[in-house]
């Protein structure tokens, strides 16, 4: 077994497909409409949907906004560097809401910043290979 796909209901897809490609740096893998049901699907992530889980962006056509719920946490990425993302991020016009450094009572370099309709995306720096140092 392995994970597929997360899925986020959004509000306006052109909106959302815009952040995940262009702030985050993702890909389009497909998008497809199903008139009969008044939705359309769209499939972002960083690779192939065979090689690793992917974000499932669903638009139904008559819902503007969602709520979000108390439930939802975040999506977790790893990134080289937090601080840089977080920089590139911004450029690109994106919204960072908690700025990369050491989680609270840790040391990993942690980051989150907010997608068009509210959801939380971390960034997590990735760890230093012990291994590779002299």
């Amino acid at each position: 077994m392995r994970i597929l796909h997360t899925m986020l209901r959004v509000g306006n897809l052109d909106r959302s497909i815009s952040f995940y490609t262009e702030v985050l740096g993702m890909q389009l893998l497909r998008r497809n409409d199903y008139p009969d049901g008044r939705f359309t699907l769209a499939f972002v992530g960083y690779g192939p949907e065979a090689e690793g889980a992917v974000i499932e962006l669903t638009h139904n056509w008559d819902t503007e906004r969602y709520e979000l719920g108390s439930g939802y946490g975040h999506i977790a990425i790893e990134v080289d560097d937090a601080y840089a993302t977080c920089d590139a991020v911004r450029a690109r016009g994106g919204k960072v809401t908690r700025e990369a450094g050491p989680m609270k009572h840790g040391t990993t370099v942690i980051a989150f910043v907010e997608d068009p309709d509210g959801y939380k995306i971390e960034f997590i720096q990735k760890k230093a290979d012990p291994a590779a140092r002299d």
